[in-house]
């Protein structure tokens, strides 16, 4: 088969079939971003699979393999929506990790701290779609799908990459949306717009979050929506010790997925290995 050029016109027809398939908006840009660095990388030359492994090992000089991995995906998924199979690589093999960065997780008392803060600056809004988030464990794409009626019924049905799946919203949760939707006058709809009546962005909510955190005394490197939903995931799974019923809670196709959301923080994992006490005392 003849090498093939990446031109802008393949790049916005990679764009609009994502958004065909149903894509998230975030997945779109992201996908349609590495492409356009592979692109500009590849400098005029062809795109075929012997790029696409130079570019993987450039990009795994420099980066993490997490990283290369999330750009490949965007990559490999162009050349299969370009009939170019024969091109896709394979990811670098990675160790599944033991415990994640100290810096990135946020504890059940940094959270209660960033909604306290957020109420006494009189950020009502951020601070419930913060406890919607954490206390429910939906994606911020999914904020959406909290609407009245929803908040009526104690329960929301998303509607996501082609799959339904419902949402249970906890009773004080419930009491919390109904009085604040009262008082912003919500008829019916979503509970949580802007002031032109237009759906929160994910951008937007990562803003409202980082302007309390500071004020919180909370890491700025912690705080944005998806850790809320780790947060979750973590106190499900203390509490039941089932992740295949977690799974199904958070829309995870894989249990795989589920079990990185459980990782746990580099301490914990020295706590665990101290408590098999292994070292013998000298005393």
């Amino acid at each position: 088969m003849t090498d093939m050029d990446m031109t802008p016109g393949r790049l916005s027809e990679f764009e609009l079939a994502l958004r065909a398939e149903g894509r998230l908006p975030s997945t779109v840009e992201k996908y349609v971003r590495d492409v356009r660095r592979f692109s500009e990388w590849l400098a005029g030359g062809p795109a075929d699979r012997e790029a696409a492994l130079r570019w993987r090992e450039e990009l795994a000089a420099g980066h993490s393999a997490a990283t290369v991995n999330a750009m490949l995906a965007g990559l490999n998924k162009f050349f299969t929506v370009m009939g170019r199979e024969e091109c896709r690589v394979k990811p670098l093999r990675t160790q599944r990790r033991l415990f994640r960065e100290e810096g990135r997780e946020l504890s059940r008392g940094e959270y209660e701290r960033l909604v306290a803060t957020a109420r006494a600056m009189g950020r009502e809004r951020t601070a419930l779609v913060m406890e919607t988030l954490c206390a429910t464990g939906i994606r911020v794409s999914e904020l959406r799908f909290i609407t009245l009626e929803a908040a009526r019924a104690g329960r929301a049905h998303v509607h996501l990459k082609g799959k339904v799946r419902e949402i249970l919203i906890p009773g004080r949760l419930r009491r919390r949306l109904l009085k604040y939707a009262k008082r912003k006058n919500t008829a019916s709809g979503e509970i949580f717009l802007t002031r032109n009546g237009s759906s929160l962005s994910r951008k937007q909510i990562w803003a409202e979050m980082k302007a309390v955190c500071r004020r919180a005394g909370v890491e700025s490197s912690k705080v944005f929506p998806h850790n809320l939903r780790h947060l979750f995931a973590r106190a499900f799974y203390s509490l039941t010790r089932d992740v295949a019923k977690l799974a199904d809670v958070l829309g995870h196709s894989s249990i795989e997925t589920t079990r990185i959301c459980l990782i746990s923080t580099g301490e914990e994992h020295v706590m665990l290995l101290d408590r098999l006490e292994l070292v013998l005392s000298t005393e």
